[in-house]
């Protein structure tokens, strides 16, 4: 494919900066930041109110957390796959291609979620002795994985279809979704965690009932409702003329389904690779006791509210950087790039400062155990000095996956995961000592050494035009 010619740099600057993707960035980026801060909201209020419950119940909610965003992961790197593609027809104009391969979201969803509820069905009775928990939490981190992953198949719905509707350029219909799944989340979450109770609301006594479920009640209310997300965006994104199967031969396009699955193949080796290393991570957490564990769950799920905007941006990112390949035009994309990484670098770093001087403010929401505060207040300070690293990131992961180059990517996350975060933690505890705050180190470590790679072999393709010369 013929590269764009490149005029000097002053001038380049020039028409990249007249030709800033904020506002466009801002558009597609601004609901799915909006959606994700919901689902973050939620994942909040669950870990509160099992917190509320005692260290044992937090545990084992968090244990199999990384086991969870491993089978997420893989059905959301299928989803990325095809995000590349749609988004590159879609820059060429070719709206027929754009359709067909976002129809074929039925197939993918199909496979892969059965595939996915067998095998998290089938390991959930073993899942917490393999990660070396406390034989105190074993029942409960076991039922809660069980539950959870029922519907998985109709969780896939709503991830993989989510993102074919934003390849789309259509963000909001994935919020308006979520947000209906959150607030049903929480309503549950009422009915079924806790027993029945009374507040004074404007002095009147308002009985609210409840089951008493603790740890179980948190799977239900989390299975049900996202259960019933994800038939819903199936039912809305039929009723788009872009993604809608109305009309079309329901069957697998091979060629299609290829090209998609030779895109997704790294990312999901990515995923596998990064989400097995988050489970044997939290395992060699789980040896340093209930304490750590407790809050290394808390402090995880506290950070994610922070990688909101990041990950809102990404997806932007992603479409707009396919739509710029499928243009063959470079400027765009280096556009697409700098105004990616000025929206997120700056939003997360506000943020992370908030996280450093309140830290210990934020997770006194979710536990009154004393021990489990001091040292997740550390680990959440420890975090915070990373962020603006983790957006960058975060950003060129994004473009890599909107251009559809992704087997270096999956390289360096074999290399920063493996050979930093897990290598020398199980050094660490092995040989040296069992302080989790140097565990958190390790586990920055690998999160910066992988954004100094990325920005890298992006700024050497650039130069190169082969990220041009590989479509």
């Amino acid at each position: 494919m013929e590269a764009t010619i490149m005029p000097d740099l002053k001038e380049k600057n020039r028409i990249i900066l007249k030709n800033s993707k904020m506002h466009e960035l801002w558009d597609l980026g601004a609901p799915t930041i909006l959606e994700q801060a919901l689902q973050t909201i939620v994942a909040y209020v669950d870990t509160a109110m099992v917190g509320q419950i005692g260290a044992i119940a937090s545990a084992a909610v968090g244990l199999t957390s990384t086991v969870n965003w491993l089978l997420n992961g893989i059905l959301f790197a299928v989803s990325m796959g095809m995000l590349s593609f749609i988004a590159q027809y879609t820059g060429q104009g070719d709206l027929e291609a754009a359709h067909h391969t976002s129809a074929q979201a039925i197939w993918i969803i199909f496979v892969f979620g059965v595939i996915e509820t067998v095998i998290a069905l089938a390991i959930s009775p073993v899942l917490p002795m393999w990660m070396g928990a406390s034989q105190e939490i074993w029942r409960d981190a076991s039922e809660y994985f069980f539950i959870v992953n029922c519907p998985l198949i109709l969780r896939g719905s709503l991830i993989i279809f989510g993102n074919v509707l934003r390849a789309n350029k259509d963000s909001k219909t994935p919020l308006y979704i979520n947000i209906g799944v959150n607030f049903l989340n929480i309503i549950l979450n009422q009915l079924l965690i806790s027993s029945h109770t009374t507040i004074s609301v404007f002095g009147m006594l308002l009985s609210i009932p409840g089951a008493g479920l603790g740890v179980r009640g948190a799977a239900i209310a989390t299975a049900i409702s996202q259960g019933i997300g994800g038939v819903t965006i199936f039912w809305v994104a039929m009723q788009n003329p872009l993604v809608t199967l109305k009309g079309m031969k329901v069957k697998p396009e091979g060629k299609l389904l290829k090209n998609c699955f030779n895109v997704s193949l790294p990312l999901i080796g990515e995923r596998i690779v990064v989400g097995c290393g988050d489970v044997v991570f939290s395992a060699l957490v789980a040896g340093l006791g209930t304490l750590s564990v407790a809050a290394h769950s808390i402090a995880l799920t506290i950070e994610q509210a922070f990688y909101v905007p990041g990950y809102g941006i990404q997806t932007a990112v992603s479409t707009l950087a396919g739509n710029a390949v499928g243009k063959k035009d470079e400027l765009e994309l280096e556009s697409v790039v700098r105004s990616g990484l000025i929206v997120a670098v700056s939003i997360m770093t506000a943020m992370a400062i908030g996280l450093f001087c309140g830290a210990e403010v934020i997770i006194r929401f979710f536990t009154k155990d004393e021990q489990v505060i001091v040292l997740g207040v550390s680990l959440l300070r420890i975090v915070a000095i990373s962020e603006p690293m983790y957006a960058a990131l975060i950003i060129y992961e994004g473009i890599f996956h909107g251009i559809g180059d992704t087997k270096m990517p999956f390289i360096f996350a074999i290399l920063t995961m493996w050979g930093i975060r897990i290598g020398l933690t199980w050094i660490y505890i092995g040989m040296f000592g069992r302080d989790l705050k140097m565990v958190w180190f390790f586990m920055i470590m690998d999160n910066i050494s992988r954004c100094i790679l990325l920005w890298s072999l992006y700024r050497r393709r650039k130069r190169s035009l082969l990220l041009f010369d590989e479509y």
